[in-house]
């Protein structure tokens, strides 16, 4: 498990492109990272790998009943891994990137096993520089479940995840800290499955904010 510090000022610019291309380097050669999001800290693997996703799994503790939510770079990736009609792509384009999980129909390139199953499948464009910039390089969704074991709390603080992860097998390969995160809750969550949509989490964004999109 390999662990890099780096310091975020919130300015793409001051990203070092080394800790990005490991990073990438990383999920392409089927690995796991830890990163940054702009609530907690994620778990990332690419969601098209079935058997990296497999170990996330297990890497979390995580029953095979709880889907994964994904994040992708832009709406047209997301058009070609959810059904997304104009109406959808409206609100889509109003939520992100930002603290909002959409959850959308899948389609067939999305393994059951992210998904639990279910035909659906939550997804979101992070608002945070690091993921910004690392998704901008990656032609595959990457998961962002947090980085954490199933049932504990979310974690915004890096050496909280490393110490959840050091004696955890398996373990990820990667822990990008960027220390302690702004305290916030887990994004808010909108189902669009539905003919109308539907909050079912709410956090960063309240259910007012939310509740403008269906005016």
């Amino acid at each position: 498990m390999e662990i890099i510090k780096f310091n975020l000022t919130g300015d793409w610019n001051d990203i070092d492109e080394r800790v990005i291309q490991e990073a990438i380097d990383t999920l392409k050669q089927g690995n796991s990272i830890i990163f940054p999001t702009d609530t907690v800290y994620g778990l990332g693997v690419n969601a098209l790998d079935i058997h990296s996703v497999k170990r996330l799994f297990k890497m979390k503790k995580r029953p095979e009943t709880k889907p994964v939510p994904i994040m992708v770079k832009d709406i047209e990736m997301a058009k070609k891994l959810a059904y997304v009609n104009p109406e959808r792509e409206k609100i889509l384009k109003s939520i992100w990137p930002g603290q909002v999980t959409a959850v959308l129909e899948r389609r067939d390139a999305l393994s059951e096993i992210l998904t639990a199953g279910k035909r659906s499948i939550g997804m979101r464009i992070p608002e945070h520089p690091f993921t910004r910039y690392l998704m901008e390089n990656l032609d595959f969704p990457v998961t962002c479940t947090s980085a954490n074991l199933s049932g504990d709390p979310p974690l915004i603080s890096s050496q909280e995840v490393i110490k959840t992860f050091e004696r955890a097998y398996p373990r990820p390969t990667l822990i990008l800290d960027a220390g302690d995160l702004p305290e916030s809750p887990p994004s808010s969550v909108l189902d669009l499955t539905r003919s109308q949509p539907r909050i079912t989490r709410v956090g960063p964004i309240t259910k007012k904010d939310l509740m403008k999109l269906f005016k």
